[in-house]
């Protein structure tokens, strides 16, 4: 067990909240895609969702700058619809409204269902946050539709930085004004954790079906201080950290 921190920093989309149902219905009740069986329809979401990892791992090594979630969104749906041949020109495909609405859906999730009293659990002891890629206004927007009680939200648009900058987590440090161990970084993504440790924070890694697809999960457990699967991994979370 790891000692009890200061701060909890959480990872949002895919860690706190299930982005699949939404999409896949944005995806599956979009009217120029309605044609597709249900199998492409979920392999489009899960393309979509993991293209946007290397969008924004390509951009980071590359040395770019930070940009709007919804800008990398669609240039990935644009990137893959083509591919699909569902470009939209005279033959037919996916439209501007249409695009527009997809890249839309992002911005309205429900949250895991372990999610919301784990949140509110751990807020009555420590502060809990959110640090993630996207802007300030996707954040807003997760949380309201979620319902997700966090003390405080810091985006990447908000810090001018981007995961997996090791420069982001020290910035959340600084804000919250704690040590790099008075911290834990929670998410489902291994890379945000191997980032995030190698600043000195502790590292929980919250298994999610939905997420890192092509990891090894027993390198993964390896890597980091906790890692929480099966039923209700943040209640797990939760009982780690508050329980008797």
């Amino acid at each position: 067990m790891i000692p009890k921190p200061k701060a909890l920093i959480f990872d949002l989309m895919g860690t706190c909240t299930n982005w699949h149902p939404s999409i896949q219905t944005a995806l599956s009740t979009t009217p120029s895609l309605t044609h597709l069986p249900t199998e492409t329809i979920a392999q489009l979401a899960s393309s979509w969702r993991s293209s946007f990892f290397n969008e924004i791992h390509r951009r980071f090594h590359a040395g770019l700058g930070t940009e709007s979630i919804d800008v990398t969104h669609r240039r990935v749906l644009d990137g893959l619809l083509d591919g699909m041949g569902l470009n939209g020109g005279d033959g037919g495909g996916v439209g501007e409204e249409e695009r527009e609405r997809l890249v839309a859906a992002w911005h309205f999730q429900g949250a895991w269902d372990d999610s919301i009293d784990a949140i509110r659990r751990l807020k009555e002891k420590f502060m809990v946050v959110v640090l993630a890629n996207g802007t300030t206004r996707l954040q807003l927007d997760l949380i309201q539709s979620s319902g997700l009680p966090f003390h405080a939200l810091f985006s990447s648009q908000l810090l001018g930085l981007t995961k997996p900058d090791p420069a982001i987590y020290r910035k959340a440090l600084e804000l919250l004004q704690v040590e790099p161990e008075e911290a834990v970084m929670v998410a489902a993504h291994a890379y945000d954790l191997r980032a995030a440790k190698g600043v000195g924070l502790r590292t929980v890694y919250i298994y999610r079906n939905t997420e890192d697809l092509d990891e090894d999960m027993g390198v993964v457990q390896g890597e980091v201080d906790v890692f929480l699967e099966g039923e209700g991994p943040l209640g797990q979370l939760a009982e780690l950290f508050c329980g008797e």
